[in-house]
């Protein structure tokens, strides 16, 4: 079990889940895709980094993976100063979908869908995640996660 991690849609950032006046649990899928997809992920070279500097970023969690290349993270960081177009959901799709596969390599799920939306409804520049992981004799995990991009 983790600790609950909650995301309300009116402001950036996360907190913890309480249960009465106790701190919430969950089954710890929800807190281990929270973490593949708000922790940064290293940036290649070549990669243009939204601050400007040479900063790639990663997360010390890769030190301590089993393989070496491991990577803990995605590279949505990178979207932060992006404009709302077409190619960033596809961008931001891709780097969602990248930072998930350990799911299917480590047999946790057969299948990880996901789809991105603009949501001008919740504010300007906010980008919603849709995932669906299909679980092995589960339930799937259905959740939606916002990503509020700087410069839209």
């Amino acid at each position: 079990m983790d600790l609950m991690l909650t995301q309300d849609d009116t402001t950036p950032g996360w907190d913890l889940a309480l249960d009465g006046p106790d701190l919430a649990t969950d089954d710890g899928l929800r807190s281990a895709v929270i973490v593949s997809l708000f922790t940064d992920a290293r940036a290649e070279p070549d990669d243009d980094i939204p601050d400007g500097t040479d900063d790639r970023r990663g997360s010390w969690h890769d030190t301590y993976l089993p393989h070496d290349g491991d990577s803990e993270g995605s590279l949505l960081w990178l979207l932060s100063r992006e404009k709302e177009t077409a190619d960033v959901l596809q961008r931001a799709r891709t780097y969602a979908e990248t930072a998930l596969a350990w799911l299917i390599e480590d047999s946790v799920a057969t299948a990880v869908q996901t789809e991105a939306e603009w949501r001008n409804d919740i504010g300007r520049g906010v980008l919603a995640l849709y995932l669906t992981i299909t679980l092995p004799g589960r339930t799937p995990f259905d959740d939606v996660f916002y990503l509020d991009l700087e410069a839209a």
